[in-house]
């Protein structure tokens, strides 16, 4: 997030041409490696659905576990994105929504195997999003009482998980062009932050948010998040005009790279500023605990991911640290996103919030009853 890596620009990312041994699939036990990756996934949608049995009689604590469970496979599909783009496998799969035109599955992809599975194996991983994301939405509409409000958030994880399907094919028809790439990141993100928001008012009442902070820490908590959506949009950016576009023959930005990772950075810097002022508002103007331990968190994580890109531009762009350079905007994403809803809590009406609860933070979880 901090990086400045100037010398991106002189990186290269170019493929040898493939030998004929590289094109054949990788077998493992007879088995080629993509039919690993299909079983593989079927066994993981099995298991969410094994486990969602539970579901169809939830309880407070089984609800909580599948809204942060939305949260890691959404953020988790961002981070497997980039192990795609850093290993030159977006073409791994030539067409949309098959593999190749004459197949579903990676087979004569005109790639080599490990590219083809990669990319492959990264298309699966959508049904076990899409399998979590459809477990909730059941989970939720079973509750009773049904709370409206989670209903809506929950409705639109699904959506957005087959919005993401057809943007992927977009990048795909377009050989892996910047800007679809850069909307196919930032709409993870903002599924991210829908489903933080469902994460945390599922273990509130039904009611109307009501600022339990003071009105400074709002402001600033909003002010990330703004800031952090900027500092997104420019890490996508950056990317695009680096050397990491995902296939030798993909399409680049002709933008001046230092002056925009300039642009990244100062962005990043002020998420560190921000992050700061809120932690010194939070402790020492007495906020709820759920504001005081966001805000800590937020800045160890910011302060974490500068040390991370400052190693990444020390080191040239290494793939492995480009990869966690993503994990940690994931991560930072998370954190700014906790911390707003954190500044607001949801109130029956009726309730007034007094100043004893907003200190301590306690929420009130919704009570789902099983057995519709």
């Amino acid at each position: 997030m901090f990086a400045s890596p100037a010398s991106a620009a002189t990186a290269t990312n170019t493929l040898t041409p493939l030998a004929a041994d590289e094109m054949e699939d990788i077998v493992l036990l007879g088995v080629p490696l993509w039919g690993w990756q299909i079983v593989l996934a079927a066994a993981g949608v099995l298991t969410l659905v094994l486990l969602a049995r539970s579901i169809w009689e939830p309880t407070p604590r089984s609800l909580r576990a599948w809204a942060l469970g939305n949260i890691v496979v959404n953020a988790g599909i961002a981070v497997t994105g980039a192990t795609v783009r850093v290993t030159s496998s977006g073409l791994g799969c030539s067409e949309w929504p098959r593999c190749t035109p004459d197949s579903f599955v990676p087979i004569d992809t005109g790639h080599a195997a490990l590219n083809a599975a990669i990319e492959f194996g990264n298309r699966t991983l959508t049904f076990v999003v899409l399998a979590v994301a459809v477990i909730t939405l059941v989970a939720v509409l079973r509750t009773s009482p049904r709370r409206r409000d989670l209903v809506r958030l929950a409705a639109i994880i699904p959506i957005g998980v087959l919005g993401q399907g057809v943007v992927g094919g977009i990048t795909v028809w377009t050989d892996l062009h910047p800007a679809s790439v850069a909307a196919h990141f930032l709409l993870s993100m903002v599924m991210v932050f829908i489903t933080v928001a469902l994460y945390v008012r599922c273990q509130e009442p039904e009611g109307r948010p009501r600022i339990c902070v003071g009105p400074m820490l709002h402001t600033v908590s909003v002010g990330l998040v703004v800031v952090g959506f900027l500092l997104l949009i420019a890490g996508t950016v950056v990317t695009g005009t680096g050397p990491h576009g995902g296939d030798a023959a993909a399409p680049r930005w002709d933008l001046d790279l230092p002056a925009i990772t300039r642009v990244h950075s100062a962005l990043a810097w002020l998420t560190l500023l921000g992050s700061l002022l809120a932690t010194v508002i939070a402790f020492r103007g007495g906020a709820s605990r759920p504001a005081r331990r966001s805000s800590a968190v937020l800045l160890a994580v910011v302060l974490l991911q500068g040390v991370l890109g400052y190693t990444q531009y020390a080191l040239e762009l290494p793939e492995a640290l480009v990869v966690l350079h993503v994990l940690g905007s994931a991560l930072t994403w998370v954190a700014v996103s906790r911390l707003y809803f954190a500044t607001t809590r949801l109130m029956p009406p009726g309730e007034e919030l007094t100043a004893e609860a907003a200190r301590a933070g306690a929420r009130s979880p919704a009570e789902p009853v099983s057995g519709r």
